[in-house]
């Protein structure tokens, strides 16, 4: 695909209201990218095959860009494994075999490296993703997505479906999901020592023990590199993107709090689990592929997020999708 056919055709992000989409989309306009549809699920239930059928015909986009998902953190995945694995599987069928039946020429999928085995060597390479069953809290979403990586795989063998694939680390930054039935770690925790600073708060309770460790993905990076692939990468290779640097979740409170200015003391759940021991992955793939390198220092991302989040905070605790 050539970037002309890219920047001339029209795009359809699915997903493309949620915090990831947003980026996308953005990173769609500094590309010079402009006729983009993005339908909320509010006017397209993409759960529904015949109404994702029906979305794609009309639009008769020229790529389609799947960042539609339902997410949340190990709280999330632990109370509702059920139905984050059925919606995300329903949702990457459908909007890929509505890719496929109205013919477009390139469909970009967003997996999560959540599929991974559970004691995959760090950092990850794409090569252990079938090396073993994922960690328990999250596995049902983990797989559900990784079997739209074999839908993709199995469609270019048999119809010709021009793909990409793509997982991103872990990512936060301004625009994140800061209501606690669905955040992940660093909304938790900013959220956690901004309403104990607020409050006068002598400590804040976490989960896990503090060794478990991540790699952290500032949301602009990770759209610029989705975009990047779907102008510059086709293939049936699943692709990491990420930032390169593993913090522990001990560290992480550290500097969090101290972005916060809460001075009081940690206190750690032992009872509740950590989730994957480690997780940090190998983006040479995506460096050699389609050029992409993570260009946001991970303090000055975090605190762009806690401004964010202190100038909107009704925004930011609202959200639960």
């Amino acid at each position: 695909m050539t970037g002309t056919d890219f920047t001339s055709g029209r795009v359809l992000v699915t997903g493309g209201t949620g915090f990831l989409g947003r980026a996308v989309l953005a990173a769609l306009r500094r590309r010079g990218v402009h006729d983009v549809i993005a339908p909320s699920s509010g006017q397209v239930d993409l759960l529904d095959a015949e109404a994702a059928r029906i979305s794609v015909e009309r639009a008769s986009p020229h790529t389609v860009i799947h960042l539609a998902a339902r997410v949340g953190g190990i709280g999330a995945n632990m109370a509702r494994p059920a139905d984050l694995y059925l919606q995300n599987m329903l949702l990457g069928i459908n909007v890929i075999e509505a890719a496929r039946a109205a013919g477009v020429a390139k469909t970009v999928v967003v997996g999560t490296i959540c599929s991974y085995p559970k004691h995959t060597p760090v950092p990850f390479r794409e090569e252990s993703l079938w090396n073993g069953y994922p960690e328990e809290t999250n596995a049902p979403y983990g797989v559900a997505k990784l079997a739209q990586l074999v839908h993709l795989q199995a469609n270019r063998a048999q119809h010709g479906q021009r793909s990409a694939y793509l997982m991103p680390t872990n990512l936060y930054g301004p625009g994140d999901k800061f209501h606690p039935d669905v955040s992940h770690v660093i909304p938790a925790l900013i959220r956690k020592c901004v309403v104990a600073q607020e409050t006068g708060a002598d400590r804040i309770e976490v989960w896990g023990s503090g060794t478990a460790s991540r790699e952290f993905l500032y949301v602009d990076d990770a759209a610029e590199g989705i975009v990047a692939a779907a102008e510059h990468y086709e293939g049936d290779l699943p692709v990491n993107l990420g930032a390169a640097q593993e913090v522990t979740i001990a560290e992480l409170v550290e500097v969090i709090a101290g972005l916060c200015g809460f001075e009081g003391r940690i206190q750690w759940d032992a009872s509740r689990p950590d989730g994957q021991p480690r997780r940090s992955v190998d983006a040479t793939r995506a460096r050699d592929l389609f050029g992409f390198r993570a260009r946001t220092d991970f303090r000055t991302g975090l605190a762009r997020t806690v401004e964010w989040y202190r100038s909107h905070r009704g925004e930011a605790e609202s959200r639960r999708t």
